[in-house]
C-alpha cells in the first residue's frame, strides 16, 4: 500500500493538502500538517492533495 509522506522541512504549511483531503492531512498540536492514519490512501483527493502540494513536499511511500 502506497502511504503519503511529509517533508517538513519542505512544507510551507500552505494547507492545500488539508483543503484537498481533509480526511487525510490535519494540523496537529504543534503547528504542522500530518499525515492521518488510514487504512487506505488511493482515493482521488488525496491523489489529488499530493499533486497540488506548491513545494512538492507529500510524496508517495511503500509501506509494509
Amino acid at each position: 500500500m502506497k502511504r503519503p509522506v511529509l517533508d517538513m522541512a519542505e512544507c510551507i504549511l500552505c494547507e492545500v493538502c488539508i483543503d484537498l483531503a481533509p480526511h487525510a492531512f490535519q494540523i496537529n498540536d504543534a503547528g504542522f500538517v500530518e499525515v492521518l492514519d488510514l487504512k487506505d490512501y488511493s482515493d482521488d483527493d488525496i491523489n489529488e492533495a499530493v499533486k497540488n502540494c506548491p513545494k512538492d513536499c507529500i510524496t508517495w511511500e511503500e509501506s509494509p
